[in-house]
């Protein structure tokens, strides 16, 4: 979300929020806390999985390895931006366009 939510910790969301999604063209439009936004789905480039990953250990320092397991995982996630639809110029659209982009970069050349 376009968004910082400074809380760590479990949420009633079930209980609290109930959010409607409209879908319209590829375009889904909702609000949270009066705010509009706008998103897109997204899948992850071929042969790429997303996941979710939870932190195990919090490191006492900024100079410590931190632990990590991976608590799910998914193949496409909905990207949203305040207020505007998402572009081809926001950088998790273009991350996601970046496997295909560096393959034809850095892939063979056919003659």
């Amino acid at each position: 979300m376009p968004c910082e939510i400074e809380h760590n910790g479990p949420a009633h969301v079930l209980e609290y929020f109930t959010a409607t999604t409209k879908d319209h063209k590829h375009e889904k439009t909702v609000s949270f806390r009066g705010r509009g936004l706008k998103g897109q789905e997204l899948r992850c480039p071929q042969g790429f999985t997303g996941l979710v990953l939870k932190e195990i250990n919090k490191p006492g320092s900024d100079q410590e390895d931190r632990a990590v397991r991976v608590s799910s995982v998914f193949d496409k996630l909905t990207y949203w931006n305040l207020e505007t639809p998402p572009n081809s110029d926001d950088t998790v659209v273009m991350a996601m366009d970046w496997p295909e982009l560096a393959e034809a970069i850095h892939g063979p050349v056919e003659d």
